[in-house]
């Protein structure tokens, strides 16, 4: 994920250019610095980008390039598609900045079209499965890379029921605080907690190694030596 994707994007001919065009020069003029002096918040780069600052894409791009392409890359297999998927979630979000409105945190809001864009990638997967009898890979331990570092890990991750699967990946991984879970995934405060609880707890369940029995525990009925029968 280190190509240039801002000016890869801000240059397609296949992409609306009234984000660019459709503002006024002194209000364009008025949020072209933004982030320039001094840091600005995500919030903030968002509102300028949607007024016509390329500069707050590039740098809202900066800042979330790696975490966006690792929300993907701990749903899906092939890193390749990982970073199709980043890309295609950076591209509805300059289609989108015109219509965006700061009701919660940018990074919620970017998540939410990362949820949306791997949903639809499910769906097709799934559609082609069943209708061309492909394979779904993201469950095919054959098409698994078996030197990737934490590979076990993955699959008992992949083990947990799938709410409490993504439950944990973003509170644990993508850093998302409680209040930001419950408003992406449109649950209660208290469910997000209980939830994230349980799958903390089968999570490491999973993980800790079977307990060896011990010589007495093994043969119970086995009279130890030096015992009196």
């Amino acid at each position: 994920m280190d190509q240039a994707l801002p000016a890869l994007v801000l240059n397609s001919e296949g992409l609306p250019r009234n984000v660019m065009n459709e503002t006024p020069t002194n209000q364009a003029d008025a949020t072209a610095n933004v982030g320039r002096a001094s840091p600005a918040t995500d919030e903030q780069l968002m509102l300028a980008f949607s007024k016509g600052s390329s500069y707050a894409f590039e740098e809202l791009f900066s800042r979330y390039k790696q975490p966006i392409y690792g929300f993907f890359r701990r749903r899906v297999i092939e890193f390749t598609l990982a970073e199709e998927l980043t890309q295609e979630t950076f591209i509805v979000l300059l289609r989108a900045a015109t219509r965006y409105e700061p009701r919660a945190l940018f990074r919620t809001y970017l998540y939410a079209i990362g949820f949306k864009i791997l949903r639809a990638h499910r769906r097709k997967a799934a559609f082609r499965a069943t209708f061309f009898g492909q394979q779904n890979s993201a469950h095919d331990p054959s098409r698994r890379d078996a030197t990737e570092s934490g590979l076990w890990v993955r699959r008992a991750i992949e083990k947990l029921e799938a709410m409490d699967r993504e439950i944990l990946l973003l509170r644990e991984f993508e850093q998302l605080s409680y209040g930001e879970i419950s408003d992406l995934l449109r649950l209660p405060l208290n469910t997000v907690r209980s939830r994230l609880f349980r799958a903390r707890t089968a999570l490491r369940n999973l993980l800790e190694p079977p307990v060896e029995p011990t010589t007495k525990d093994a043969l119970p009925n086995t009279v130890q030596k030096g015992e009196r029968a």
